[in-house]
């Protein structure tokens, strides 16, 4: 018999979720005495804050009831205490549910256009590359493929940024603040199984990291779906030492869902200076790959085109 969490909709599965996060207290309910059996709110006290019914309450989190209007929503939405973010993602769970389930999605084109290869090659020495939805590294310029310490070491198809992060070697020294991007990986994927949780490139992705990391697997119990589009990182390269980026994530329109993901420095800076460098290692990579066997341009080769894309 399946659990209640494997069971249900995605949005009973965020429900639960996202109600064991918000303790009593925070929302001005006394505890009470005796031993809660879940952490966080209980389903009554969650539908008493909404203002609805325990039974339609637990009607919602078990898939019996799949279209709550746009006031339950948004009063489900204050009583979880969920950001903007969140209360998005809510309201594409209730339009979800409220559909009749369709037939299963076909793979996403891999396909980088040739105009985007040429953008990649351009903004050399800023490090940039293309991820799919899903985070597969699809095309790189140089120093956008070197900045990932070590996973040129990956066959092509096998690079993926959530994949690196957890599970290759390399990751968790590469970044300063590891825990933080392994989260904003874990939020994006969780955001697209939400609206998508039959995609073949994402269960395929998830299936493999549940098993492979207790880390991945704990931060998908947990559901946030908030990533980051932009900001700073700090790196510790083993090529180039430490440096701190700034990054922005754009969406490509025309495509499945890919994005260009570029970082920056400023001119005259030793972090300028470190791009640069990390820019000629990247090609001079490439070259020898070139050389020996013939391949691609770097910004072409994270990802070789599919035949039936």
């Amino acid at each position: 018999m399946k659990s209640e969490q494997q069971s249900g909709t995605e949005l009973g599965r965020f429900l639960r979720a996202r109600r064991a996060r918000v303790t009593p207290e925070e929302v001005g309910l006394t505890a009470g005495a005796g031993l809660r059996r879940t952490p966080g709110l209980r389903r009554e006290e969650l539908a008493t804050l909404a203002g609805i019914s325990i039974d339609y309450y637990v009607r919602l989190e078990r898939g019996k009831e799949t279209r709550p209007s746009p006031s339950v929503v948004d009063s489900l939405a204050r009583a979880l205490r969920l950001e903007e973010d969140e209360h998005e993602h809510l309201r594409s769970l209730v339009a979800l549910a409220a559909r009749t389930p369709p037939e299963p999605p076909a793979a996403p084109s891999r396909t980088v256009r040739p105009g985007v290869k040429l953008l990649l090659e351009s903004m050399r020495p800023h490090p940039a590359h293309v991820v799919s939805r899903t985070g597969d590294l699809l095309a790189a310029n140089p120093g956008g493929l070197r900045l990932l310490a070590g996973i040129e070491d990956w066959p092509a198809k096998q690079r993926n940024i959530a994949r690196y992060v957890f599970l290759h070697p390399a990751a968790r020294d590469l970044f300063h603040d590891w825990h933080h991007q392994v989260r904003g990986c874990v939020a994006r994927l969780r955001a697209l199984a939400g609206t998508d949780p039959d995609a073949p490139d994402l269960t395929q992705l998830a299936g493999e990291l549940l098993l492979k990391s207790p880390e991945f697997a704990r931060l998908w119990e947990r559901y946030d779906v908030t990533g980051h589009s932009f900001g700073r990182k700090t790196f510790h390269h083993p090529e180039v030492g430490d440096l701190t980026l700034g990054y922005q994530s754009m969406e490509l329109e025309g495509t499945s869902g890919h994005r260009l993901v570029t970082y920056y420095a400023e001119p005259g800076t030793p972090e300028h200076d470190a791009m640069v460098l990390l820019d000629m290692l990247g090609q001079e990579q490439a070259a020898k790959r070139m050389q020996a066997h013939g391949g691609p341009p770097a910004a072409a080769e994270a990802e070789p085109s599919s035949p039936s894309s």
